[in-house]
């Protein structure tokens, strides 16, 4: 392969995307490489928050329903905004909520135990926020998770295999919960035959969209997925604690949700202030409490650089990069013990790529030290996940060198193995 830093240039100069860099701040210190932890702020996300205080002081309460964006629908419109994002229709995409939060919601409403079919399935490599909320609602429905929780074992530590998963798939199972993309390794899951297989035994399946909304193309509605919940702080850009979303199939539509509240209801009754709720006739119904639209409100912005870019050419320049990643990697690193464990195929490949090494948590370190943000993950993982709306080829080339360099020098030895208080 070409190593040159020219060749890195050239496929900058090619890059269809490369002017959406200057929609972010990206800092000439350093080489973010940690946008599926969280993602840079945009100036479209920092004006849409300026236009929320102004709609704020211009409106006072009336800016529920006066201005451009009126907050009563403020959910609503973002869903509709982020719908093609998941393959939805509007109808069926809400931003509300957290992730856990709303992962509550969607199993308060769809695990619905009854005789043999008791059981959640779920994976070992699952992200510790979804194996702690589903192990919770089995709690609550009076089930001991040691006997009806049951989780898809990884043959090597990293990665799922779909054959694995559909033999879990047995008659006492009542609900599945699994990861579009794995937080780690960054393995695409075959969302698809997955949901095919579940539907064939009757079983309902949601998905953990978190990393990878914003990344890869989704087609739930066509896959028949039942449900799904996401943040939006990683590759959507909506900044730390942003309000995540969720998927409600249609077919679904008129059931009650689980954990009823104020912004279940339907808009035209709400402020009936009756006592019998009349749930929204979407996904809106899965909402619990009042939408929280100051975080909302960066999000109306960070969207917009979606619609544009379309995610179909984000994904393209996304495997573009990792590929450059992998192969410069392999060609300039070779013996000094990192090993590539992210899928290497494009098809299953998310956003990110992941090296294990022994000395991960210190490299990390020297890596920061350098100027370059990777993302550390127990016990011996870097996360690099070069985002396609603005990091460059040649920020790749660079942060190859100097990893390079980090080794050959040996400096990740002024630094202790151990991962710092926040990973």
């Amino acid at each position: 392969m070409n190593t040159k830093k020219s060749y890195a240039q050239y496929l900058d100069q090619q890059d269809v995307l490369k002017d959406f860099r200057n929609e972010f701040y990206v800092s000439n210190q350093t080489i973010y490489f940690d946008g599926n932890s969280l993602g840079l702020l945009s100036k479209r996300a920092e004006q849409t928050v300026e236009w929320l205080m102004e709609s704020w002081k211009k409106y006072a309460i009336n800016g529920w329903t006066e201005g451009s964006h009126p907050w009563f629908y403020l959910s609503e419109t973002l869903g509709e905004q982020m719908a093609p994002l998941v393959g939805a229709d509007p109808e069926e995409v809400i931003v509300t909520g957290s992730t856990t939060t709303n992962l509550h919601q969607l199993v308060a409403s769809f695990y619905q135990p009854s005789g043999r079919r008791t059981k959640i399935l779920a994976d070992e490599l699952n992200f510790p926020s979804d194996i702690y909320a589903l192990k919770s609602q089995l709690h609550l429905k009076g089930y001991d998770s040691s006997n009806h929780f049951i989780q898809v074992q990884s043959k090597d530590g990293n990665t799922l295999n779909t054959n694995d998963i559909i033999a879990n798939m047995t008659d006492d199972v009542a609900l599945i919960v699994l990861p579009g993309v794995l937080y780690r390794s960054g393995q695409i899951l075959d969302m698809k035959t997955i949901t095919r297989e579940a539907h064939k035994r009757g079983i309902l399946i949601g998905f953990d969209l978190c990393h990878s909304i914003g990344s890869i193309p989704h087609q739930l509605s066509d896959w028949g997925v039942d449900f799904a919940f996401w943040c939006t702080y990683k590759h959507l850009n909506g900044g730390p604690g942003s309000v995540a979303g969720l998927y409600v199939n249609k077919r679904h539509f008129g059931k009650d949700p689980g954990l009823a509240g104020w912004f279940s209801s339907n808009k035209e009754k709400q402020f009936d202030m009756e006592h019998t709720l009349t749930p929204a006739e979407h996904a809106g119904a899965y909402q619990i409490g009042t939408p929280h639209v100051l975080s909302t409100a960066p999000l109306l912005g960070a969207l917009d650089l979606f619609q544009e870019a379309g995610i179909k050419r984000i994904r393209e320049k996304s495997l573009r990069l990792t590929n450059y990643f992998m192969e410069l990697i392999e060609n300039k690193l070779a013996g000094y013990g990192f090993t590539i464990t992210n899928p290497k195929d494009d098809a299953t490949r998310g956003g990110h790529i992941f090296l294990e090494h022994k000395e991960a948590a210190r490299i990390c370190k020297a890596l920061k030290a350098d100027g370059v943000i990777p993302d550390f993950r127990m016990p011996n993982g870097i996360r690099l996940a070069p985002v396609a709306l603005y990091n460059t080829f040649e920020e790749v080339w660079k942060t190859v060198q100097i990893l390079q360099t980090i080794m050959k020098e040996e400096r990740f030895k002024k630094y202790e193995n151990l991962r710092g208080v926040i990973a």
